[in-house]
């Protein structure tokens, strides 16, 4: 009987292991839980005999995955996937997957309501803006920019975008308009909202050049990945414009001191919080365990990412 692990250091909801238990009993195989483990050792010995693994954000590194001396195939709950150690997966022959597209209206949400903290000044005392009217960038055009397009024109904001691998007719049919270059994205728009993976060409890549860039009184959100940012960057662009702000769910390295520094133009919340909640939770357990039967019964890679 084939075994398919859940380990999770901070579980699924329950209604979300009640489903993933349906679709893997359902077709024939027997489910593990490892949830709330503390120890490395715990996934080691759990990881040894199973034939699929799902992972939130787990690490599923090469120790760990040399370990499953069975496994086929790792799912990562979510849109990121830089937990799992992808050359590792494809030396060994291993599939990774990720589930694109369920958490992306939580996030989506999440980005639109830092918005509105920083645009009535963190909550704080003084006058605040509005959103409507203004200009919002969408720096990539995935699954969550495309959710946060929809609510942004509900509160009357007009939408750009960029992405080099999504066309200007797609992004024009959903009501945004394509810009051609990044430079003109953070010129013309009064809020970014960043939707990059973290990679060797986008690491540092939001740095001092193009902040310096952004209209006055414009806002950063950043509810992708922390190694995006340059921090030397942010912190100049901040030390010389009092009226930038950055709002982020992924504290940087520079965290303690732009918050004392920058109390009231900078936020960042305690710990990623993007994809938390509930709907979240269970769409993107179910999605892991129905990629997981498909590949398994069917050789479905559809949402492979090590390729």
């Amino acid at each position: 009987m084939k075994k398919v692990l859940v380990a999770t250091e901070k579980p699924f909801a329950k209604v979300a292991v009640d489903g993933i238990r349906k679709i893997v009993e359902g077709a024939g195989y027997q489910l593990v839980l490892l949830e709330k483990y503390k120890e490395k050792t715990d996934l080691l010995v759990a990881v040894a005999d199973v034939d699929a693994m799902i992972i939130r954000s787990d690490k599923a590194d090469r120790e760990v995955l040399e370990a499953g001396k069975k496994l086929k195939i790792v799912v990562r709950a979510g849109a990121g996937y830089d937990n799992i150690d992808l050359t590792a997966a494809t030396e060994r022959g291993i599939v990774a997957m990720n589930t694109p597209g369920q958490n992306s209206n939580a996030v989506a949400e999440l980005a639109i309501g830092m918005m509105v903290y920083a645009a009535r000044n963190l909550f704080q005392a003084g006058s605040g803006t509005e959103l409507k009217g203004k200009k919002l960038g969408l720096h990539a055009y995935g699954f969550v920019p495309k959710f946060l397009a929809t609510i942004a024109k509900g509160f009357g904001m007009e939408v750009y975008a960029f992405d080099p691998f999504v066309s200007a007719e797609k992004m024009q049919n959903d009501g945004v308009q394509a810009v051609a270059s990044i430079e003109e994205l953070y010129s013309t728009c009064h809020y970014v909202s960043l939707h990059i993976p973290a990679n060797a060409q986008t690491k540092k890549s939001i740095n001092y050049d193009l902040l310096a860039k952004m209209p006055k009184g414009a806002t950063l959100v950043n509810t992708a990945r922390a190694e995006v940012i340059d921090e030397d960057g942010l912190q100049q662009i901040f030390a010389e414009r009092t009226d930038i702000k950055y709002v982020s769910d992924v504290a940087p390295v520079c965290h303690a001191a732009m918050a004392e520094k920058y109390a009231n133009r900078y936020f960042s919340t305690p710990k990623k919080m993007g994809a938390e909640t509930e709907e979240a939770n269970i769409n993107a357990g179910l999605a892991s365990a129905n990629q997981i039967v498909n590949f398994l019964e069917k050789g479905d890679k559809t949402f492979q990412v090590n390729k």
